[in-house]
């Protein structure tokens, strides 16, 4: 059975057309994939940790 990633925005997203949107899904086990609202068809996928480090460091950066 194929299921469709459950895409969520950023809570930093401007709210506006919904066009300028950071997205993030589980898309495997061990992938997340990350996408813009706006080329949703443009996805990229990294792991996890990737994911959680890139995080770290942008909130370090604040």
């Amino acid at each position: 059975m194929d299921h469709a990633p459950h895409w969520q925005k950023s809570t930093f997203s401007d709210g506006g057309d919904g066009n300028t949107c950071v997205e993030l899904a589980a898309i495997s086990l061990h992938l997340v994939g990350l996408r813009e609202s706006d080329t949703p068809a443009t996805v990229l996928a990294t792991t996890h940790t990737s994911v959680t480090h890139l995080l770290h460091h942008i909130k370090a950066a604040r």
